[in-house]
């Protein structure tokens, strides 16, 4: 008898935290939250949007050449280093061949190093960007 009654008891005590789990979850609160954000903090974020766009970057200069060497070069950069972004830019009286684009001197140098393995005649620049005349 005194088992059977501990079992009751047990089953009892599992049934009602349960019961109580399922009646807290049911009763959760929903509801709307607004932010009152300060026109200062919107202005300060256009900013330093702005200062980011205008702000210059490091690459990769892997070779240069005719245009035909420049898009051979391109393709085989893109199978050795799939993970960045080839371009060929114009630079008269060549087409160069750039990979990358590094916010920081210390990232492009990181990438540098492993380019100039394959590529020995590269060089880590960073490029003046094109001042816009308003």
């Amino acid at each position: 008898m005194f088992k059977l009654n501990k079992v009751n008891t047990m089953k009892t005590a599992i049934l009602s935290v349960i019961l109580l789990g399922f009646i807290t979850c049911g009763m959760g609160q929903s509801g709307e939250i607004s932010i009152k954000q300060d026109a200062s903090i919107t202005r300060l974020l256009d900013v330093y949007k702005i200062s980011n766009s205008e702000s210059g970057f490091y690459t990769i200069q892997v070779g240069f050449g005719s245009y035909a060497k420049a898009e051979e070069l391109k393709q085989q950069v893109d199978i050795d280093f799939p993970d960045l972004k080839a371009k060929i830019i114009f630079d008269s009286p060549t087409y160069r061949v750039q990979i990358g684009q590094f916010k920081s001197k210390l990232e492009g140098e990181r990438k540098f190093r492993e380019v100039r393995i394959k590529y020995p005649e590269s060089l880590l620049l960073k490029p003046e960007k094109a001042k816009t005349t308003n």
